[in-house]
């Protein structure tokens, strides 16, 4: 056996994790979603493959594999909750941000309303005073 070739396969699969993990580090729930699906994927894929290899040997190796193969399994669907837990923290998050934005925008309209009514009440005011001051010209004209 080639232990040197298994452990650089190793060493190639630890940097492509540790870079996914880097990567994932600012990306959005649906990729780091999407990254888990293909891991899913590739995990497996490996493990099919192991499993294939595993059939050939010893009924004790079997069991090893199942052991190895359903800890692999739970510590995957942990990771696809805690991914769907983050979701649903991030949704809560945007959840909070929306309503503190409407509720800035409401601030921000009743702000205009208020302005609004006293530049109608001014307005207004403005032109009762000239209709006011019109009647009285013309009033004075006609004396």
């Amino acid at each position: 056996m080639d232990f040197d070739k298994d452990l650089d396969e190793l060493r190639v699969k630890l940097a492509a994790a540790q870079a996914a993990v880097k990567a994932a580090a600012t990306e959005t729930h649906a990729q780091i979603r999407e990254r888990v699906d293909e891991a899913s994927v590739a995990m497996d894929k490996e493990a099919k493959a192991a499993k294939a290899e595993a059939a050939q040997a010893s009924d004790q190796a079997r069991a090893g594999w199942a052991q190895v193969k359903a800890d692999a399994a739970a510590k995957v669907a942990k990771a696809k909750h805690d991914i769907d837990r983050r979701g649903d923290e991030f949704d809560a998050d945007m959840a909070e941000s929306d309503a503190e934005s409407a509720e800035s925008d409401a601030a921000a309209a009743i702000d205009f309303a208020d302005w609004a009514i006293e530049n109608a009440r001014v307005s207004i005011l403005t032109a009762i005073d000239a209709r006011v001051t019109a009647k009285q010209k013309a009033a004075a004209i006609r004396a």
